[in-house]
């Protein structure tokens, strides 16, 4: 049993219901964090053999004693890599919750919240080198402005750009709390937190490359899973979900759909039920799941 879960499992029902866990099989959890998904495919799994990923070493803490759980600090990007290394492919099913633990957020020294004046990190695994404060003060401002327009969505980037060059030359941004003074005044009215949430998205995807990482694994999922084995993955933004939505259904990311000699749709994967989002008795227990959108898919039983 896991003791100190800093992460309320989102969509956990759910989620445990499209792996279809089958006693004695082999899953992976590919993002560990507090461990509550982990527990539950424990619970269900009998004999069975659990992988767990997660970069973040703060992830070592919540690791149940528990000789059926292999964990893997490391992004699930090598997936395939470290899966193959202990000799489990293929595997029955693979469970992805992509969003920043509570845990995260609220350690302010994270600088993931805007909520909390911390310093300007972002970054999942902490040995890596690049972190926001990198980003903001080496990026010239035509690039700041496309990363804040590719993955933040933002209309104005180039001015968000803009103003953080200008306010850079002044003295260093450093801190979550110097980045929001600085956008402030370009912040919507009545909108203003979902607009620091946008830059500090756009941050956090740069950072730690997240969609880089993300078809990387979904390409290797495919790979390990058995035939008729399903992937499970819950998203937080519609960047993550439209790679996912459209891997699920064409089996590329741009989701065009491929055929056959005979008309018959070409993919590696078939979606198994309609994207689902949080009841709402789980909203009013846990606010921060309210972007959740979780979709399953299983391997057709043609692919190797």
């Amino acid at each position: 049993m896991i003791k100190n879960s800093y992460h309320i499992p989102v969509m956990l029902q759910q989620s445990i219901e499209g792996l279809r866990i089958a006693e004695g099989g082999t899953y992976v959890d590919a993002t560990y964090g507090g461990g509550g998904h982990s527990e539950a495919i424990l619970q269900r799994l009998g004999r069975g053999r659990l992988v767990a990923f997660d970069q973040d070493d703060d992830a070592l803490k919540n690791l149940p004693d528990d000789k059926r759980l292999i964990f893997v600090n490391h992004n699930f990007r090598f997936l395939k890599n470290f899966l193959k290394y202990h000799g489990l492919i293929p595997v029955d099913g693979i469970l992805a919750d992509l969003g920043v633990s509570s845990y995260q957020l609220d350690m302010s020294e994270r600088g993931f919240s805007t909520r909390n004046d911390g310093p300007l990190d972002m970054r999942m695994n902490r040995s890596a080198g690049t972190d926001a404060e990198a980003v903001v003060r080496d990026y010239e401002a035509e690039r700041l402005a496309s990363v804040f327009r590719l993955y933040g969505e933002l209309r104005n980037a180039r001015r968000i750009a803009g103003k953080i060059a200008e306010a850079r030359e002044i003295r260093p941004v450093k801190s979550t709390r110097q980045l929001i003074d600085i956008i402030k005044p370009l912040a919507p009215r009545g909108r203003e937190n979902r607009f620091y949430a946008q830059v500090f998205q756009a941050l956090r995807i740069e950072v730690n490359d997240e969609l880089g990482a993300l078809k990387a694994f979904l390409e290797q999922s495919t790979e390990v899973l058995k035939p008729g084995g399903r992937l499970v993955v819950i998203s937080y933004h519609s960047l993550e979900d439209r790679l996912v939505k459209n891997y699920f259904k064409a089996g590329n990311f741009e989701g065009l759909q491929k055929k056959d000699f005979y008309g018959r749709q070409i993919s590696p994967l078939c979606p198994v039920t309609k994207m689902q989002t949080p009841a709402l008795d789980e909203l009013k227990e846990n606010p921060r799941a309210r972007s959740a959108k979780l979709r399953v898919a299983k391997k057709n039983r043609g692919e190797k």
